[in-house]
């Protein structure tokens, strides 16, 4: 079964996502990090689409989906509320990298009925540390758009001390999946994890940031343990 390529207006704006899997198989929702998009997951889809109806959206300034003038990961946790609602999603499980594993954080605490479970990878709800240096726009052509990044490192830079505050909600089953050679503070997603009720936390060897494209292997048995737990 193919991935297929669909567009969806949401709120007023066009959103792309890419489907893969049975229609009728509960479905799986992926969100990408910063500057990626749906087709990040294409890998990790063709691994879990034998049990799953997954659906990797293009968030918005990103992939197939619409440029907007404002950006924010409370955008983009209303875009994701949207698109479940859309797609007639009661409950599904959540999968997000980086910026999105951010939104499904805060998706998360705020829609925990709707999550069946959660599934981050090497990302922390943003916290007070050194600021990052907010760079200028490259010269280059770029495959998303560059406002994206001055607004959520702006977030990133003066987080909400309520995205921390409220791990306590998120209810549903959840796996931290952490890279061992991240750039990320892997002490951060052990906090992160003992504040969520019900929550384990894997670090992979031989991984960075990414995960999923560094060791697809390892990620995917952790991420299959738990789903089948």
């Amino acid at each position: 079964m193919e991935t297929l390529v669909n567009q969806i207006e949401l709120n007023g704006l066009t959103f792309q996502y890419r489907e893969s899997g049975d229609p009728s198989a509960p479905p799986l929702v992926a969100l990408h990090a910063l500057g990626k998009s749906a087709e990040s997951w294409d890998q990790v889809a063709a691994e879990l689409k034998g049990k799953y109806r997954v659906l990797a959206l293009d968030q918005r300034g990103h992939g197939g989906s619409a440029r907007t003038d404002s950006y924010s990961f409370e955008l983009m946790c209303n875009d994701l509320l949207h698109f479940a609602n859309a797609m007639k999603l009661d409950q599904f499980t959540l999968i997000g990298h980086s910026m999105g594993g951010t939104v499904s954080y805060l998706f998360s605490e705020a829609f925990p009925s709707r999550v069946e479970r959660l599934i981050v990878e090497d990302t922390p709800p943003p916290f007070p540390d050194k600021p990052i240096e907010i760079p200028t726009k490259p010269s280059d052509a770029l495959p998303f758009d560059w406002l994206v990044v001055p607004s959520i490192l702006q977030q990133l830079n003066e987080p909400n001390p309520e995205w921390w505050a409220r791990l306590t909600d998120i209810i549903m089953p959840t796996l931290i999946i952490g890279g061992r050679s991240s750039h990320i503070p892997q002490n951060k997603l052990q906090e992160v994890s003992e504040l969520i009720p019900t929550c384990e936390f894997v670090t992979i060897e031989d991984a960075g940031h990414f995960v999923h494209d560094d060791n697809l292997p390892a990620y995917l048995d952790a991420v299959k343990s738990f789903l089948n737990s």
